[in-house]
């Protein structure tokens, strides 16, 4: 059985869902691109920035 890390399940949530919203949210390749390149990072520094402040608030 796989298990993967909280880690590992959010980047690809993050990766799947930014390729769903590039997909249909932009019209050109490199527009769907740009944009699936900026909601990946969105996802990902939010949960980086989230995790951080659960642990000072922990603390």
């Amino acid at each position: 059985m796989l298990a993967l890390s909280h880690f590992t399940t959010v980047l690809l949530f993050a990766t799947f869902a930014s390729v769903v919203f590039a997909i249909t949210q932009r019209s050109t390749v490199r527009a769907m691109v740009r944009y699936g390149v900026y909601c990946w990072v969105l996802f990902v520094s939010s949960v980086i920035a989230a995790s951080w402040l659960m642990y000072f608030i922990r603390k």
